[in-house]
């Protein structure tokens, strides 16, 4: 899968894609990050990106020509490739929109910056619009890497566990379980007992009933939208 992300600022990204999982999916050819700087498209000796708003007010705005031809020189003018704006005004991001966007072979990610953008990108060059949250950060970069991070975990072979994705919370519309490692006893606190049995069955049982039990401790919100069962309820 590939991601083209335009930015102000690429030098943000560096250091979280030569990391960790990230890192290995992309040594391994599983996931292909490509950073565009938006300003090496300006043309003027200043690389200038942004201006003042018409109509007055506080902010700069980012001018539609370097941001054009930055996606359209990447992407081509013809293109069927989703172009997705980091922005608190688009549809919330969910594990579900991951999953979704992870079928998809090419995305393009756009990261807005200062007061925001000229309408006439939002127009005619955007084909979607995703925020991780109800408040405002300073650039679009932070949401990028959430989305492509999100996003990256269901392309296959990039988790060491093939269903890891599918057991993550939010997946199913549940809190995940809680989870334990060595030692079996620390502090006085024991690892639960049926966790070391060996009976996968009861196991499975058990991670979810946890689940339930801390959804509806954490977040009771989710269960009204979760596909329950018999012994759920």
């Amino acid at each position: 899968m590939r991601f083209d992300i335009f930015t102000l600022f690429p030098e943000v990204f560096q250091p979280y894609l030569d990391a960790s999982i990230i890192k290995r999916a992309r040594q391994n050819g599983l996931i292909d990050i490509n950073l565009y700087n938006i300003r090496d498209w300006a043309k003027d000796r200043h690389h200038t990106t942004d201006d003042t708003p018409y109509g007055g007010g506080g902010g700069m705005v980012m001018k539609p020509e370097p941001v054009f031809e930055a996606v359209e020189a990447v992407l081509g003018t013809q293109r069927q490739i989703p172009l997705i704006l980091m922005t608190p005004q688009g549809r919330p991001f969910t594990q579900k929109i991951a999953k979704e966007l992870s079928t998809v072979q090419h995305i393009g990610l756009l990261c807005g910056h200062y007061e925001g953008i000229d309408e006439r990108i939002r127009e005619h060059l955007i084909t979607d619009e995703i925020s991780i949250g109800d408040y405002v950060l300073t650039g679009g970069e932070l949401p990028a890497l959430v989305i492509m991070d999100a996003v990256s975990r269901y392309i296959p072979g990039v988790l060491g566990d093939p269903t890891g994705a599918e057991d993550d919370s939010h997946a199913s519309g549940l809190l995940e379980y809680p989870h334990y490692t060595r030692p079996p006893v620390f502090r006085g606190w024991p690892v639960p007992d049926i966790l070391l049995s060996g009976n996968h069955a009861e196991i499975d049982r058990w991670r979810h009933e946890q689940s339930m039990k801390r959804t509806a401790e954490k977040r009771p919100d989710l269960l009204d939208k979760f596909q329950s069962g018999q012994d759920d309820e």
